[in-house]
């Protein structure tokens, strides 16, 4: 359940992040964000980055096995990465409509290969 736990944890955190850092880009197509100045778009991305950090920090402590969770440091990093690549990638796609190339998809599945990599037991 932990493991379950801390997966949904990090797909939500992951979720925030992503539209914090990519999201500002497509402000332009929003009437009352058409124009905002710097300051305005970092305040508005740590402003949803403080969600991330609200659904990341509870994820960690619940699936950090040094606090009774499943993963070790590793995993956890592990698997924060490959859930970071899934949310990028289905954001890239719906919200910039986002067409991958071949190496992309190459290169995205040799991170799901890492993924293996650090999850087998040799």
């Amino acid at each position: 359940m932990k493991a379950l736990t801390t997966i949904f944890l990090l797909l939500i955190s992951n979720t925030f992040m992503t539209f914090a850092w990519y999201g500002h880009l497509k402000f332009k197509e929003i009437e009352w964000l058409r124009n905002p100045g710097l300051f305005t778009v970092i305040l508005l991305s740590w402003g949803m980055a403080f969600f991330e950090y609200v659904f990341q920090v509870p994820a960690n402590r619940v699936g950090f096995k040094g606090q009774g969770g499943p993963f070790s440091l590793v995993e956890l990093k592990t698997i924060q990465e490959a859930i970071t690549l899934v949310v990028f990638m289905a954001f890239s796609a719906i919200v910039f409509k986002q067409k991958f190339e071949w190496n992309h998809l190459v290169g995205f599945g040799l991170i799901v290969l890492a993924v293996y990599v650090i999850f087998k037991k040799w």
